[in-house]
């Protein structure tokens, strides 16, 4: 995990960040309440090893947020003589087999196909990154073509 750069939105970010202080509140919460007694009558404690646990859960997740907001990059709009080819944060307008669909362009953190977000780290996020309004790409992994449309970039 160390040293990987992650991709993200501003919105992705925001939503780490806040996931983070909410698991840290939690942890915090935890310790306030106290460990459980580890024995009870001889034999573990299943409370003491529920909240084992749990805090473990906790200070694992809570490392990777940290060690993704550290190792962030924010996704910008590219120079606006750049904004002629896909990026990562490029909302895509293709042509598929005569239907138009619309893909943004997003880190492998937000991806999410089902909402039109992909990961520029899918193949066709690959195939896409880089060309232009009027190419076509051929993607083997679904074995479909792609014909852009259009490229267009929210302000920063």
């Amino acid at each position: 995990m160390q040293g990987k750069k992650y991709f993200l939105t501003k919105e992705g970010f925001k939503k780490i960040r806040e996931e983070l202080k909410e698991l840290e509140k939690q942890r915090e919460e935890k310790i306030k309440e106290g460990t459980p007694s580890i024995f009870h009558s001889e034999e573990i404690d299943p409370e003491f090893l529920s909240f084992k646990e749990e805090m473990e859960f906790l200070e694992k997740r809570i490392f990777e947020l940290r060690n993704i907001l550290e190792n962030s990059k924010i996704i910008r709009p590219p120079s606006r003589n750049n904004q002629n080819k896909v990026n990562l944060g490029a909302k895509v307008v293709v042509e598929v087999n005569g239907k138009e669909k619309e893909f943004m362009i997003v880190g492998s953190l937000e991806a999410d196909p089902s909402s039109g977000k992909i990961s520029n780290e899918s193949l066709v996020g690959k195939a896409l990154l880089g060309k232009k309004i009027g190419d076509v790409v051929f993607c083997s992994q679904p074995k479909k073509t792609f014909k852009i449309k259009r490229i267009k970039y929210e302000k920063a």
